[in-house]
Protein backbone atom coordinates (compact mmCIF):
# COMPACT_ATOMS: atom_id res chain seq x y z
CA UNK A 1 0.00 0.00 0.00
CA UNK A 2 1.40 3.43 -0.93
CA UNK A 3 0.99 6.26 2.05
CA UNK A 4 0.63 10.05 0.82
CA UNK A 5 0.60 12.41 2.81
CA UNK A 6 -0.39 15.83 2.53
CA UNK A 7 0.18 19.38 5.16
CA UNK A 8 -2.12 22.59 5.03
CA UNK A 9 -2.14 25.60 7.02
CA UNK A 10 -5.18 26.14 8.33
CA UNK A 11 -6.06 29.90 8.80
CA UNK A 12 -8.46 29.53 11.89
CA UNK A 13 -6.65 27.14 13.90
CA UNK A 14 -3.24 28.85 12.71
CA UNK A 15 -1.71 25.53 12.67
CA UNK A 16 -0.48 22.68 10.25
CA UNK A 17 -2.79 19.98 9.79
CA UNK A 18 -1.32 16.63 8.53
CA UNK A 19 -3.62 14.09 6.34
CA UNK A 20 -2.37 10.38 5.52
CA UNK A 21 -3.83 9.10 2.88
CA UNK A 22 -3.69 5.03 2.20
CA UNK A 23 -4.14 3.81 -1.19
CA UNK A 24 -4.92 5.08 -4.79
CA UNK A 25 -7.77 6.91 -5.27
CA UNK A 26 -10.79 6.36 -8.05
CA UNK A 27 -13.17 8.56 -9.06
CA UNK A 28 -16.02 6.71 -9.57
CA UNK A 29 -19.33 7.69 -9.08
CA UNK A 30 -21.69 4.88 -7.56
CA UNK A 31 -25.23 4.85 -5.56
CA UNK A 32 -24.82 2.90 -2.61
CA UNK A 33 -26.89 2.54 0.49
CA UNK A 34 -25.55 3.26 4.12
CA UNK A 35 -26.45 2.43 6.91
CA UNK A 36 -25.69 3.83 10.44
CA UNK A 37 -24.76 1.08 12.93
CA UNK A 38 -27.81 -0.22 14.87
CA UNK A 39 -30.26 1.78 12.82
CA UNK A 40 -32.65 -0.36 10.62
CA UNK A 41 -32.65 3.50 8.19
CA UNK A 42 -30.94 3.17 5.17
CA UNK A 43 -29.18 7.01 3.41
CA UNK A 44 -28.91 6.83 -0.62
CA UNK A 45 -25.61 8.16 -1.17
CA UNK A 46 -22.98 8.30 -3.98
CA UNK A 47 -19.68 8.03 -3.59
CA UNK A 48 -17.18 10.46 -5.53
CA UNK A 49 -14.15 8.66 -4.87
CA UNK A 50 -12.88 4.96 -3.38
CA UNK A 51 -9.94 3.37 -2.60
CA UNK A 52 -9.12 0.22 -0.91
CA UNK A 53 -9.21 2.26 2.63
CA UNK A 54 -12.47 4.44 2.28
CA UNK A 55 -14.41 6.59 -0.09
CA UNK A 56 -15.94 9.58 0.01
CA UNK A 57 -19.96 10.17 -0.85
CA UNK A 58 -22.30 13.04 -0.91
CA UNK A 59 -25.50 11.49 0.95
CA UNK A 60 -29.02 13.46 1.80
CA UNK A 61 -28.95 12.96 5.08
CA UNK A 62 -25.48 13.81 7.32
CA UNK A 63 -24.60 10.74 9.86
CA UNK A 64 -22.23 11.87 12.87
CA UNK A 65 -18.63 11.85 12.69
CA UNK A 66 -17.31 8.54 14.51
CA UNK A 67 -20.86 6.87 13.32
CA UNK A 68 -20.26 2.73 12.64
CA UNK A 69 -21.58 2.24 8.96
CA UNK A 70 -22.41 -0.73 6.79
CA UNK A 71 -22.62 -0.54 3.11
CA UNK A 72 -22.38 -2.96 0.40
CA UNK A 73 -20.76 -1.35 -3.03
CA UNK A 74 -21.30 -2.43 -6.19
CA UNK A 75 -17.84 -2.01 -8.54
CA UNK A 76 -19.03 -2.15 -12.23
CA UNK A 77 -17.60 -4.75 -14.39
CA UNK A 78 -16.45 -2.27 -17.47
CA UNK A 79 -14.22 -0.54 -14.64
CA UNK A 80 -12.69 -3.75 -13.14
CA UNK A 81 -12.30 -5.56 -16.74
CA UNK A 82 -14.06 -8.52 -15.58
CA UNK A 83 -16.68 -10.61 -16.54
CA UNK A 84 -18.95 -9.74 -13.90
CA UNK A 85 -19.76 -6.97 -11.70
CA UNK A 86 -18.22 -7.41 -7.78
CA UNK A 87 -20.46 -6.68 -4.85
CA UNK A 88 -18.56 -5.70 -1.58
CA UNK A 89 -20.42 -5.48 1.57
CA UNK A 90 -18.34 -3.44 3.87
CA UNK A 91 -18.31 -1.93 7.73
CA UNK A 92 -16.34 1.23 8.52
CA UNK A 93 -17.05 4.29 10.13
CA UNK A 94 -17.83 8.25 9.55
CA UNK A 95 -14.53 9.73 9.90
CA UNK A 96 -15.45 13.43 8.37
CA UNK A 97 -18.33 15.36 7.78
CA UNK A 98 -18.42 18.58 5.38
CA UNK A 99 -20.60 20.87 5.66
CA UNK A 100 -24.01 21.73 3.60
CA UNK A 101 -23.39 21.86 -0.41
CA UNK A 102 -25.47 22.41 -2.85
CA UNK A 103 -26.12 20.36 -6.02
CA UNK A 104 -28.52 20.41 -8.91
CA UNK A 105 -31.15 17.11 -8.71
CA UNK A 106 -30.69 14.80 -11.68
CA UNK A 107 -34.18 14.98 -12.46
CA UNK A 108 -35.45 17.92 -11.33
CA UNK A 109 -34.85 21.95 -11.84
CA UNK A 110 -35.12 22.05 -7.94
CA UNK A 111 -32.11 22.19 -5.90
CA UNK A 112 -31.15 19.32 -2.79
CA UNK A 113 -28.81 19.96 -0.44
CA UNK A 114 -26.15 16.75 -0.30
CA UNK A 115 -23.67 16.47 2.68
CA UNK A 116 -19.86 15.11 1.81
CA UNK A 117 -19.19 12.30 4.09
CA UNK A 118 -15.51 10.58 4.13
CA UNK A 119 -15.54 7.31 5.66
CA UNK A 120 -13.03 4.39 6.41
CA UNK A 121 -13.45 0.88 5.65
CA UNK A 122 -12.34 -1.47 8.75
CA UNK A 123 -13.61 -4.64 7.36
CA UNK A 124 -14.86 -6.14 3.98
CA UNK A 125 -16.11 -9.02 2.12
CA UNK A 126 -17.08 -10.19 -1.06
CA UNK A 127 -20.37 -11.59 -1.77
CA UNK A 128 -20.60 -14.06 -3.70
CA UNK A 129 -23.72 -14.46 -5.17
CA UNK A 130 -27.27 -12.17 -4.57
CA UNK A 131 -28.60 -15.05 -1.93
CA UNK A 132 -26.24 -13.60 0.58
Amino acid sequence: MTTAAKTSESGDAGGAVHEARTGQRFPLQLPITISADRSPRKHRATTTNVSAAGLYVQAENALKVGSKITFEIVLPRQVLGTARDVKIRCAGRVVRAESNRRVPRAKASARETLRGMACVIDQYRFVRNSTE
